[in-house]
This record gives structure tokens, sequence and C-alpha cells, in this order.
């Protein structure tokens, strides 16, 4: 019985060190939590005022010869993929990863670009072809990252060694609701369908033509989708691991409840049976 309470409140100091981990690792979620939706607050205008305009280019004219306009046979497509550098994030890296490995159906045919320890590490035990990884940049990135993750992609596409481009990320819906979503990069293409092609077109005159405009705007649309989805998977890895944390708290508090009371009634039962004991002894004295 004695070996029995002493096994219980080893656990029990066991868990209480576990709790405090996760009490811990909840509020640090919490403060990143808080300056990851302030940057994303700061970029998404930015990021919507660029596909805006992208897309009124694309909507008010035709015939548009550009490199990354062109569309052609799909021999192979790279896959940029926001994970990760840390686990204990629930479902956030698994939703991800799972997303990824449904879109692609010919590993032949794919070519893997990692932002995240989690992706990266994922990939390469499945013998995917890894183009490039990038890591430590999962939680606060800036827009250099993506400026230099925007440049590798144009560049593959530009030498036709690539034919399409996704980017895979999280999209940050509230501090409790986040989803994988999957972003059509390049080629850039028009995706409001526009049915008053021709009446707009008659209002809207670039200078010097659509061609130059769309040359120095698709860089940038690049860069800053690719910034935006940073932004977004960082507020989203913030507020899965906040849960996650704050799920862990609440469930090691309740096993610490659990064992106090088998504690206690572990200790009642002792002291029970050591005044039984005595009883029985006095009883057997006279």
């Amino acid at each position: 019985m004695a070996g029995n309470m002493r096994d219980i409140k080893r656990r029990i100091r066991s868990v209480s060190s576990t709790k405090q981990i996760t009490r811990a690792m909840e509020l640090v979620s919490t403060a990143k939590l808080k300056k990851s939706r302030n940057r994303l607050e700061k970029t998404t205008p930015y990021f919507d005022t660029i596909v805006n305009s992208i897309q009124g280019i694309l909507a008010t004219t035709s015939g548009i010869r550009h490199p990354f306009l062109e569309k052609r046979e799909v021999k192979k497509s790279a896959y940029i993929v926001i994970t990760a550098d840390k686990g204990l994030a629930g479902g956030y890296n698994g939703n991800v990863l799972r997303l990824t490995e449904k879109l692609i159906t010919d590993k032949s045919k794919a070519m893997v670009i990692t932002i995240g320890s989690k992706g990266r590490d994922y990939f390469k035990r499945r013998d995917y072809e890894v183009k490039g990884e990038f890591t430590g940049i999962s939680e606060s990135p800036e827009f250099s990252d993506a400026r230099g993750i925007g440049d590798m992609v144009m560049k593959l596409y530009k030498d036709k060694e690539i034919d399409e481009v996704h980017l895979i990320y999280t999209h940050f819906k509230s501090t409790i609701a986040y989803e994988p979503e999957v972003i059509k990069l390049l080629p850039a293409e028009n995706i409001k369908g526009d049915t008053n092609k021709e009446a707009r077109a008659a209002l809207v005159q670039y200078e010097p033509s659509p061609e130059e405009v769309l040359g120095y705007l698709i860089p940038k649309y690049i860069h800053g989708t690719l910034y935006g989805a940073l932004i977004e998977s960082s507020a989203s890895e913030q507020g899965s691991r906040r849960v996650a944390m704050e799920s862990a708290t609440d469930n090691a508090t309740e096993m610490i409840d659990s064992l106090k009371l088998k504690y206690n009634r572990a200790r009642q039962a002792a002291i029970t049976q050591e005044i039984s004991e005595i009883a029985g002894g006095a009883e057997a004295l006279k």
C-alpha cells in the first residue's frame, strides 16, 4: 500500500511538471499569435491591392504575352509547402502534408520546396524530390524570405524546369479555426471570370503596355502572395499550438485531480487498515 502511494505521488509530481511546461508554452504561443495577427492585418491590404491590380489587367485585356502567363503542357509541377519547424501544434503540420500528398498524383512529375523542417523531413523520408528547403523562418518570416523563395520558383519556371507552381499553406480564419489551402501561383491567370471584359477594357489603358505593367506587378504578386501565406501560416501555427497546449494543460489538471483522489483513497485505506490492525492486536491481548 505504501509503495502504491509513493507511485501515485511520483506521478502527480511528473504530471505537475508537464502541466507547468504546457502552460508556459500556451502563454508563449498566445503572445506570438498576437504579434502574428498584427503583422497579418498590416500585410493583407497590400496583398489584396496587388492581386486586384493583376486580376484587373487580365480581366480587361486579351492576347497578352508574358513568360509568367504562358500555359504549357504540364510535365513537372512544383509545390511550395509551408509547415512548422517545431511540433506540438495539434493537426497543423499533418493537415498541410496530407493535402499536399493528395495533390501529388505522381512523384516523378513533382518537386517540393519546403518551408519548415517538419515538411522537409516528411518528404525526404518518402523520397520526394526536394528542390529547396527553408528552415528557421516559420515563426517569424520576413519579406526577404518570401522574395528569395519567389525568385527561386520564377527562375525555375522561366527555365522551363517546371510548368506550374502551387502554394500550400494554412489559411488563418480565427484564433481557433485554420484551414489548409492551395493557390496556383504560376502561370498567373484570371480567376475572376469577368463577363464584361470589352466594356471594362474601353475604360482602362496601360502605359507603356499591359505586358510592361504585368512584368512589374507579377514578381511583386508572387513575393506578396508568398509573404502573406507565410504570415497566415505563422499565425495559424501559433494559434494551433496555443489550442493544443491549452488542451494539454486542461488534461493535466484533470489527471492530477484524478491522481489526488486515488492518493486520498489509498491513504484512507492505509489508515483504516492500520486502525484495524491496532484494534485486532488489542483484542488479541485481552
